[in-house]
């Protein structure tokens, strides 16, 4: 049986939710997806015509980035909160999203996208990677911000 299904998200677009409960430090599944040098991923997101501020693109460090729109699974799905319940542990050159605490039937799964800026981000970035969370503490944007 599996611990989780894709469906209509009331945060954005389709998200993964749980068809199980999971413990804190269960591992649900690994993000997969096709593992690109950073500088083809910067060349297929100039060319992609993916609504603003979405992205399949998850940064695995040095100079490497998994593309989850090619040979990517459910996890691409994963919606970001401010206060997850999951949280993304590498391992070299994979990803796996771990829970953080536990999760209910029918819960939706987060992560803390944290996606890098690479400067000081801008209000016009910020706004373009709007977080849509609505926790108490929400940091109003996807982008880590220090």
């Amino acid at each position: 049986m599996r611990r989780f299904y894709v469906r209509r998200s009331a945060i954005h677009g389709r998200g993964v939710f749980a068809s199980a409960v999971m413990a804190r430090g269960d591992y649900l599944l690994e993000y997969k997806g096709e593992v690109l040098s950073e500088r083809e991923a910067n060349r297929r997101f100039a060319r992609s015509e993916a609504e603003a501020g979405h992205t399949f693109f998850f940064g695995i460090g040095d100079g490497r980035v998994i593309d989850g729109a090619v040979a990517g699974n459910s996890a691409r799905w994963i919606n970001h909160s401010c206060a997850p319940n999951c949280e993304a542990e590498q391992d070299n050159d994979r990803v796996y999203i771990r829970a953080i605490k536990k999760i209910k039937v029918g819960d939706e799964i987060f992560i803390d996208y944290r996606l890098d800026a690479r400067s000081r981000p801008s209000k016009a970035l910020k706004a373009t990677y709007a977080c849509r969370c609505g926790v108490k503490r929400c940091r109003s944007t996807m982008l880590y911000v220090k």
